[in-house]
């Protein structure tokens, strides 16, 4: 029987841009997986909850295509997107991370 995984195709990377005062200053800008590792961006996080992910590149054609899965299972479970929390039966309400990238 095959596991199911959780498969997002879309987060948030970590971008840097120009302040008017001077100097930089960090944002999150939601990306297509594919598109930020064509960009070479290195930091990423849920798009949900903000939790930390990682991230796994297609190898062959007929492989999976690339995408990012929940690094805590913890976050899985309270993540508006997660795979747990969709199959959770107890009624739980959706949450941020309780350890989320900055």
């Amino acid at each position: 029987m095959a596991i199911e995984r959780e498969k997002f195709y879309e987060c948030e990377v970590k971008r840097r841009r120009v302040r008017a005062a001077g100097g930089y200053e960090s944002f999150w800008k939601v990306k297509p997986i594919a598109v930020a590792l064509e960009d070479n961006d290195t930091e990423f996080r849920c798009m949900s909850c903000g939790g930390a992910v990682k991230v796994f590149k297609r190898r062959s054609e007929d492989g999976p295509a690339t995408h990012i899965e929940h690094k805590l299972k913890s976050d899985s479970e309270y993540c508006a997107a997660g795979i747990y929390f969709l199959k959770a039966t107890d009624g739980r309400e959706a949450r941020p991370s309780a350890t989320p990238v900055r």
